[in-house]
């Protein structure tokens, strides 16, 4: 090697090097990224010497590109980043194939029976009955976004009589404008094929129109939603068998449970009934754990059903986690609880926050781990590895959706293992609810507490004179006020503002930012009343339960999401007075068409119950995502939330059909005459190349990970392998991938490729739509039960194999978007 800084470890051959003590030293396949610590204890071993001693060996060299062109570590990354949080074996126990023939038919009738309500709660647009999210052109707009299923989205013009080609009658078309064009549609035809387009992130202009005369990028555009919704559609149900297949003794049901319920102060709800009796059943009938989703809307009475099931838990000798997103709300559940479980010393209850001392915070850890607390309650830092539970039995999750990406996977690996309970105030669409029945347990509470009054919203300009006589009218009767800005900033400005108009009135401000001890205490403050304004930002946002508290304004309001101004709105009207929510904007001029139909939205909204509305018009991907997780919603933005959801449903409905059945590695037949001889070199310097061979075989006949860690374990002793073994190698992984795959037997005839296989016609369908390479896919042709490409002449063996492992590979991608059992 001529010069120090060129890579010393890359070594594509074997050869043995004088390390300067008389006796050669065989210098094995290491690798610079992989193994050079390794390395060079390996040569110090042999009684070698420094790097600058070996600076003088030339060796040849492997370059980067030559590494990142290997097909074989391609693959292992993509299936890695594809596949392993969904299909790791170690997260997920096996189900061989008729007890997921059973589980996948309980789950299809539960679905059915779902969809059955759903098409008697929704007929408006239907066809024959049938569930439909298409929309009536009658009720667009001039300039309204729309999605027609075949040409993809256009900009709405209007409806007008025209006369058509055959006729001499005229009729009612409707006119839509595409980016190369007009097209018009007899409005008949338009109700079966129109769809709104609405998007997750509040704006409805698409980022471009579509070609009349060019339909295959709004095609991709399609798969890619089709694809998408199938692989949630799959994860959601793999979850979903893989939850009934877990196990645990149900808890006994005991007479206290009705003693501690007839301590509710208040009379339950039709909906808070079911949600007790749900959630009793997962409890105490049920062997598999809970995993149940609370969606109801703010102040509805969520937090009851889970104090039930914390009872039902903790009094069968097992603790509860509850989780919040912040701190004040961990503050105020921790109140609750304690002073609903004041009549049970035996219980202990315990806050673990920021707030406490490291002396308190380890003693609060040791009395968990000792088993000394019953309930714990605190936010993400439950999550942490310092907290070790004694025998924890139930997760309470509040506003899962607020939480971080590592934190929910944190939640997620809790779910296989003990109940959990998430409660949700973000409003889920009914429709999407009542699909997702056999997939999801959730309870709706959509019924207010009778008390409710329902919360007069008040939308206007800002002005001086119209803050202090809103603040006034609240002060008057007794009560305190929320006053909501949307950033840090402006906070002691308005503070000064109301000091001056409000001298004789206690007034505080909260944020995030504050010192743990000062947001306690102000937030304490407020909470006994002595604090009538409480001037914050959206820390107040979720949970947040002053009963005193009947009025809230919110400044700049434009700057807020509808969904963020839904929940700051929940934050009044919890008791028996009418409430008031001021929603202040600077001038009308300076808002955006957006933004002002965003604020008329929640202005129409006022009644109780009517964030169900609201989340069908614009908050629906909220809900989507409690139920999916947040990574898979961008692709609605492909085709718009509604006909989103109507490939949705379809693909509900139809779980059944997209299923591969796997086969047994060593019933794969490979019929190619392919035996390819190491050198002897390589055959040198491995230890025990037969037993090397034998442990691949092994680790391929039990799944692609056991394949992938051998593969990576031999490159990292070894180094990059020889051709030969490289070919070896790929047999291994075209045979456990086709087994994967449902292929029994691979053979070529000339320029013809057969892959004999017992998945069905649509599963082909759907592996090929998403399948990333077009000159693969357009290879393949799927008759009787048999795979077949034409390639474009006879492919040597060793070419052929390539082509057939990297055609499977890309086969392989699409395992996600189907069930595998």
């Amino acid at each position: 090697m001529a010069a120090a800084k060129t890579s010393l470890f890359q070594f594509p051959f074997p050869f043995p090097v004088d390390v300067g003590k008389g006796k050669p030293f065989h210098i094995k396949w290491w690798t610079r990224k992989r193994c050079p610590s390794l390395f060079l204890r390996r040569i110090r071993a042999q009684g070698a010497v420094t790097v600058r001693e070996l600076n003088g060996i030339s060796f040849p060299s492997q370059t980067e590109a030559d590494l990142q062109r290997d097909s074989i570590s391609l693959l292992n990354e993509r299936i890695r980043r594809d596949h392993s949080k969904r299909d790791s074996s170690s997260s997920r126990p096996s189900m061989d194939s008729e007890e997921a023939d059973k589980y996948i038919q309980l789950v299809k009738e539960q679905q059915q029976r779902g969809l059955q309500k759903l098409k008697g709660d929704r007929t408006e647009g239907t066809t024959g009955g049938a569930f439909s999210y298409k929309v009536d052109p009658y009720t667009l707009r001039s300039g309204d976004y729309v999605v027609h299923k075949k040409v993809g989205i256009g900009r709405f013009v209007g409806i007008k009589f025209d006369v058509p080609k055959d006729s001499s009658q005229p009729i009612e078309y409707v006119f839509i404008e595409y980016a190369d064009g007009m097209a018009k549609l007899p409005v008949k035809q338009a109700s079966r094929m129109l769809y709104r387009y609405n998007l997750p992130n509040e704006t409805k202009k698409p980022r471009t129109l579509s070609k009349l005369n060019d339909t295959s990028a709004w095609e991709k555009r399609r798969i890619k939603g089709k694809v998408a919704i199938q692989k949630m559609v799959v994860d959601l149900m793999e979850l979903y068998l893989h939850r009934l297949k877990q196990r645990r003794p149900p808890y006994p049901k005991t007479p206290g449970m009705a003693e501690f319920a007839s301590q509710f102060p208040y009379q339950p709800t039709p909906d808070q009934k079911q949600a007790f009796m749900d959630v009793e059943k997962d409890l105490m009938e049920r062997e598999n754990p809970m995993d149940r989703l609370i969606c109801g809307d703010v102040g509805f009475g969520k937090t009851e059903v889970a104090l039930r099931a914390i009872f039902c838990v903790v009094s069968a000798g097992k603790q509860a986690m509850v989780l919040a997103p912040t701190i004040v709300l961990a503050k105020q559940h921790f109140d609750v609880i304690s002073e609903r479980f004041s009549t049970y010393p035996s219980i202990k209850v315990g806050l673990l926050s920021r707030f406490q001392t490291k002396s308190e915070k380890d003693e609060y850890l040791h009395m968990i781990k000792r088993g000394h607390l019953s309930i714990i309650v605190g936010t993400h830092s439950l999550l942490g590895s310092r907290v070790v539970y004694n025998n924890l039995g139930l997760l309470v999750v509040d506003e899962e959706q607020r939480f971080g990406v590592k934190q929910k996977e944190k939640i997620a690996s809790f779910k296989t293992s003990v109940d959990v309970l998430t409660l949700s105030a973000t409003p889920i669409p009914r429709t999407l609810y009542l699909a997702l029945t056999g997939f999801r347990d959730a309870s709706l509470i959509s019924t207010p507490p009778p008390e409710r009054v329902p919360i007069r919203t008040h939308l206007s300009s800002y002005s001086k004179e119209k803050v202090i006589s809103a603040i006034n009218y609240e002060l008057d009767r007794g009560g305190q006020v929320f006053y909501v800005l949307p950033r840090i900033k402006g906070l002691e400005e308005i503070m000064e503002f109301l000091e001056q108009s409000f001298p004789h009135v206690e007034i505080a401000i909260a944020h995030g930012k504050q010192y743990s001890k000062q947001l306690e205490e102000t937030m304490e403050k407020f909470a006994q009343g002595n604090i009538k304004i409480l001037i914050c930002t959206n820390i107040v946002e979720s949970g947040l339960d002053i009963q005193n508290a009947n009025t809230i304004i919110i400044q700049d309001v434009q700057q807020f999401g509808l969904a963020q101004l839904y929940q700051l709105r929940g934050r009044v009207g919890r008791a028996d007075k009418e409430a008031h929510a001021h929603l202040f904007y600077p001038d009308k001029s300076l808002l955006s068409d957006q933004a002002r139909e965003r604020l008329a939205a929640l202005e129409d909204c006022r009644d109780l119950g009517q964030g169900f509305q609201l989340a069908e018009r614009d908050m629906a991907i909220r809900g989507f995502g409690n139920i999916f997780g947040e990574q898979q919603t961008g692709d609605v933005g492909n085709v718009g939330i509604d006909l989103f959801f109507e490939m949705l449903f379809e693909s509900l409905s139809k779980v059944d059909e997209h299923r591969v059945v796997s086969v047994p590695y060593q019933s794969v037949q490979l019929d190619m005459n392919i035996n390819p001889h190491l050198p002897s070199e390589y055959i040198n310097y491995l230890e025990n190349p037969l037993e090397i061979i034998d442990e691949a075989e092994k680790a391929a006949e039990k799944d692609i990970w056991s394949l992938i860690q051998f593969t990576e374990n031999l490159r990292c002793q070894h180094g990059k392998e020889p051709y030969s073994m490289e070919i070896l190698l790929k047999k291994l992984y075209v045979r456990r991938m086709a087994a994967d795959l449902g292929i029994t037997r691979i053979y070529a005839s000339g320029k013809m490729v057969g892959m004999e296989t017992r998945m069905s016609k649509k599963v082909f369908r759907l592996i090929t739509d998403s399948m990333a390479s077009d000159m693969h896919r357009n290879s393949l042709v799927f008759e009787d039960g048999l795979i077949k490409a034409e390639l474009l002449l006879e492919l040597p063996r060793e070419q052929l194999l390539k082509w057939i492992f990297q055609c499977l590979a890309e086969l392989y991608a699409s395992l996600p978007a189907l069930i595998k059992y």
